[in-house]
């Protein structure tokens, strides 16, 4: 057994003996959860919501639709105005240490100390949490070499660009072995290639940890790439909260994707298709509803004489969906609502007292 595969084995003894939760616990239960602000602005409106142990879980919404607002409470940077939260079982507002102690949190803001080194930010979690040093540093080398660190690890952060800061904070949040990992917008501002990489790490530790995880994201093929399940939240209530393939399922219609093997100048005349269109001279997007044939596509591409090298999927499919069932809601006028909704949010929010300078970090043990 590799040193870091002891001190992950040591930190989830260390929380198991205080758990009494059974497999069948949900990860997180919300359960009426309301939030109004003291101006009067209601950004959650008696939200339910239950996440089972290992999943990873997408929660979506427009900007202002209440996600800020509901991963503050579970992170206890501002009191809830009704309801309940358990994790793992253990009620927030009753047990905070203890239902923190399964806590991980990344959120959107940096909120570390830049002029600590990136292996010290790590041991002084560690640290929050009674995890001795023997332990963590073995832990702290397996998140920094996973997650392409280790180079930097007596580095200061200030030194770091944003992709490497971003990183550094879910490396933060796992030192104490979380059983239930919240990530919003953990990949903002990353370029592909690297958000890609990162979402084989959260993988992995969904899989090989068991570690349940909630993402927020703006990136909607994240989302379908990544989670099995999804909410939808907006203007404070969740819309809709099901399998993603049951989501999908629903889908009017979907774009496909023709690498050519020759440059097209020009697109045919296509039958009994949504769209045609070149995206460059070796590109092909066609649409198609669910009644139409992709055999028949095919067929007619070769009446054309067009040779198709690969074909793949268009990662546009939740985002059609995500707009669809916001819409259905609100109808004319709903982009205006949203960006009201943002706003008075924001405004809320700001106006809250800044637990921040009395938290080091979300999700930090109390």
């Amino acid at each position: 057994m590799t040193n870091s595969q002891s001190a992950s084995l040591q930190i989830a003894s260390s929380q198991n003996t205080n758990s009494h939760a059974t497999q069948h616990t949900p990860a997180l239960q919300i359960k009426g959860l309301k939030k109004t602000y003291a101006n009067g602005f209601t950004a959650l409106k008696g939200v339910d919501l239950t996440v089972p142990q290992g999943e990873f879980f997408a929660l979506l919404g427009a900007n202002g639709a209440g996600k800020s607002t509901m991963i503050g409470i579970i992170s206890s940077l501002f009191p809830m105005s009704s309801g309940s939260v358990e994790i793992f079982g253990v009620d927030l507002q009753k047990q905070p240490s203890r239902a923190k102690e399964f806590l991980g949190v990344v959120p959107q803001e940096f909120n570390f100390n830049q002029f600590e080194k990136c292996q010290d930010i790590l041991l002084t979690q560690a640290g929050y949490y009674g995890i001795k040093k023997s332990v963590a540093l073995p832990r702290a080398q397996f998140l920094l070499e996973s997650l392409g660190l280790w180079e930097k690890r007596h580095t200061k952060a200030r030194s770091l660009s944003g992709g490497m800061k971003r990183r550094l904070m879910i490396a933060r949040a796992l030192m104490h072995r979380p059983k239930l990992l919240i990530l919003d917008e953990p990949t903002a501002g990353v370029d592909i290639e690297l958000r890609r990489s990162m979402w084989e790490f959260m993988q992995k530790i969904n899989q090989e940890e068991g570690t349940t995880i909630i993402l927020t994201t703006h990136y909607l093929e994240e989302a379908e790439q990544l989670c099995k399940r999804i909410a939808i939240l907006n203007h404070g209530e969740i819309l809709i909260n099901t399998e993603m393939k049951t989501l999908l399922g629903q889908l009017s219609r979907e774009t496909f994707v023709f690498d050519l093997a020759q440059p097209l100048a020009s697109v045919p005349l296509f039958e009994r298709v949504v769209k045609a269109a070149l995206s460059d001279d070796r590109t092909l997007e066609i649409t198609l509803n669910n009644t139409q044939n992709l055999n028949d596509v095919f067929a007619q591409l070769n009446a054309h004489g067009i040779l198709v090298q690969s074909m793949r999927g268009k990662a546009n499919r939740l985002e059609e969906l995500f707009m669809g069932v916001v819409d259905s809601h609100f109808g004319d006028g709903s982009m205006a609502d949203i960006a009201e909704q943002q706003s008075a949010e924001q405004r809320s929010t700001k106006q809250q007292p800044d637990n921040h300078s009395q938290a080091k970090s979300a999700g930090e043990k109390a």
